[in-house]
């Protein structure tokens, strides 16, 4: 999957010296826009978890984002998505037995939080003559870290490794006049990491690696301007 995006934005932009130079002499054409939105993350998550099982459960969260699109020709652009999120994280159905706890447990693996930028190729559509509804699709590649965990208070430490991933998004822009405009977006990313979870404060030695996906869905809207 991730050759198949490197592809398409390789294709993307080795066709847009043949466009940009014509397409930048007309009056309308602004190179740079960015938007504001406000943007809700849903996670999709599963994981594999040694020792204990179980799987993993990550909270949705309600965050400001923003970012900027840089146009080569009228069609073909590329945005960097910029946002933060913080995400509560538990064990579900662990089987803590072993150390005289239940077999169907929740373990509080306190809260981390994620700063996944991404970049991705775009093309835009214009299906209406003057323009104003602009319908685009796009797919990139983003590197998420992870960064200020909180471990909580059931385990004594948590690692999460960070990552590759790549991304799918579809969205339009409805110009307001010609400088602003409203804008929806969703996006799809796919993106895994290793866990390491310390867990010698419940028995000595003991450490339980996972293998999560988290797969996020992000649904936005907000406000923009070309410049």
């Amino acid at each position: 999957m991730k050759k198949i995006i490197l592809a398409f934005m390789a294709v993307s932009f080795l066709t847009l010296n043949a466009q940009t130079k014509e397409e930048n002499k007309t009056p309308d054409f602004k190179k740079w826009q960015a938007r504001v939105r406000g943007i809700a993350v849903i996670p999709y998550e599963s994981a594999k978890i040694g020792v204990i099982g179980g799987d993993v459960a990550l909270s949705n969260t309600f965050v400001p984002e923003l970012d900027f699109t840089y146009f080569f020709t009228k069609h073909f652009a590329t945005e960097l998505i910029l946002a933060t999120t913080k995400h509560e994280v538990h064990t579900v159905g662990s089987d803590i037995s072993a150390i005289g706890g239940p077999n169907n447990a929740n373990i509080d693996l306190g809260s981390v939080w994620l700063l996944p930028p991404t970049l991705t190729a775009q093309y835009h559509f214009y299906p209406l003559a003057e323009k104003v509804f602009k319908p685009y699709v796009g797919a990139g590649v983003n590197y998420t870290i992870f960064y200020n965990v909180e471990d909580g208070n059931a385990v004594k430490k948590v690692r999460h490794k960070n990552n590759f991933g790549y991304a799918f998004q579809v969205g339009f822009d409805l110009m307001l006049n010609d400088t602003f405009f409203i804008n929806a977006d969703v996006k799809k990313l796919f993106l895994k990491t290793d866990v390491t979870v310390d867990a010698s404060n419940l028995a000595t030695g003991l450490a339980m690696p996972a293998a999560v996906t988290i797969n996020p869905l992000i649904m936005g809207m907000g406000i923009g301007m070309k410049f």
